[in-house]
């Protein structure tokens, strides 16, 4: 199976789409060919609607499966899209490309270490999650400094051997550090992953392939 592709030539596929589980949210103008890759990768139904008229999905929503997280700056039509798949959450205020200041899954959720309290606090009790506020190797856009499911985390590669070790223990999960497209340590720019599957930059090296899946659980 393929493992690594592109949105219409670009390799930072996680900035154009976002994983919630068995859903792959994507703009409207998603090529086929992409849209066939990740649903095959994932085994995951593809759900197409922009965020505030943009394409950059991943970098404006996030959630799992009890919900979704998004700009509140989202259309009518682009909420009642969402709807029909999870129950939402309108991000206001100045943090509220929601894809990049939260890594989400569906019991743990990292935030902006700049982020409220009161609304880290509401985006737990929404999701139904335990919450950390923290970066990833000083990157304080944890949603695109990292990717995570319900049998792993990745990070960038400068997160310290500690906090990985702080992050694996509150998150109960294995956790490692790496990279993505040929290094990029933003590793959520360029992975889509869930459970039963990923699919990653066509950057991506052979060994970056590998790390991802050692740490997610996909090695036989």
């Amino acid at each position: 199976m393929e493992r690594t592709t592109t949105f219409a030539g670009d390799p930072n596929v996680g900035v154009f789409a976002r994983v919630l589980g068995d859903i792959v949210i994507v703009p409207p103008e998603a090529p086929a060919e992409f849209r066939d890759a990740v649903r095959t990768a994932l085994d995951a139904e593809i759900v197409e609607t922009t965020v505030q008229g943009s394409a950059i999905i991943g970098s404006l929503l996030t959630g799992n499966r009890k919900g979704i997280v998004v700009s509140g700056i989202a259309g009518k039509d682009e909420i009642a899209i969402l709807k029909e798949y999870r129950e939402i959450m309108l991000l206001s205020g100045s943090m509220n490309a929601a894809g990049n200041v939260i890594l989400a899954n569906d019991h743990v959720a990292f935030v902006h270490p700049e982020m409220e309290k009161d609304v880290a606090g509401e985006i737990g009790s929404f999701l139904g999650v335990k919450v950390m506020a923290t970066a990833f190797g000083g990157v304080r856009t944890v949603g695109m400094a990292g990717a995570a499911t319900e049998k792993g985390i990745i990070v960038h590669p400068r997160t310290t051997d500690a906090d990985v070790a702080r992050i694996a223990e509150f998150a109960g999960v294995p956790v490692g550090t790496g990279t993505i497209n040929m290094g990029s340590g933003l590793i959520g720019t360029g992975l889509l992953v869930n459970s039963r599957g990923y699919i990653a930059g066509a950057q991506t090296s052979g060994f970056e392939l590998g790390r991802i899946e050692d740490v997610f659980g996909f090695l036989e």
